[in-house]
């Protein structure tokens, strides 16, 4: 289902300037230097599996999600994720897919939480029977009852990101990219945010890509 051979991606990043003489100087004439965030990167990974990519901070795990979703375009190598090209095949292949940044939203900050699901419904165009059977499991099992008419600003991060799974599965996606999802929850979150999605994976076969450097996230979930 997944394949990367190969990957590669460099990033031109702007040099920083000490001392006020200098610092004008770069507004003029900026200087660059240039970061490899991946180097020939090489997996594999088979449907219905919850797989770990694992390292620290700057090892690459969100560039290589962002490459694997079609956010970014690769320098080298190639990516097949069911049979998609990400970056060359997007409208499609984001049908197929859901994506969790721990660190970015894709709920509507000012609008109660149901409203961002309506919206995303529209941009999916999900049937209603589907839409009203996945909201109708995704709100139980979540827990979400009680805030899914909250706006988005007024959750507590445990809160906002088992909104933010459940935005990402409303569309019965075949693949779901989870990037750090726990960073910064408490316990009693983190362990309901694991049990769902061992939960979708084991009655769904949805295929999970997990990055994290939480060693308890490591041990709770994974199957590779």
């Amino acid at each position: 289902m997944i394949k990367i051979e190969g990957l590669s991606k460099s990033f031109q990043i702007a040099k920083r300037a000490s001392g006020l003489r200098q610092s004008v100087k770069a507004l003029f004439h900026r200087e660059y230097t240039t970061v490899k965030a991946l180097n020939d990167i090489s997996f594999s990974i088979e449907p219905g599996e919850i797989v770990g990519y694992i390292g620290p901070n700057g090892a690459g795990k969100s560039t290589t999600i962002k490459v694997m979703s079609g956010i970014l375009v690769p320098d080298e190598g190639t990516c097949n994720i069911m049979g998609y090209t990400p970056w060359k095949d997007r409208v499609r292949y984001v049908k197929k897919i859901g994506v969790v940044f721990g660190q970015r939203s894709q709920l509507w900050w000012d609008v109660p939480v149901i409203d961002s699901f309506e919206l995303l419904r529209d941009i999916y165009k999900i049937p209603e029977s589907e839409y009203k059977r996945n909201i109708d499991l995704l709100v139980e099992t979540l827990d979400l009852q009680s805030i899914i008419h909250s706006p988005v600003r007024q959750l507590s991060l445990g809160q906002r990101m088992r909104c933010e799974i459940a935005a990402s599965l409303i569309h019965s996606p075949e693949i779901l990219f989870l990037d750090e999802p726990t960073i910064g929850l408490d316990a009693v979150s983190k362990i309901a945010v694991r049990q769902f999605i061992k939960t979708i994976n084991k009655e769904k076969g949805v295929t999970v890509i997990l990055t994290t450097h939480d060693m308890y996230d490591i041990e709770a979930w994974l199957t590779e």
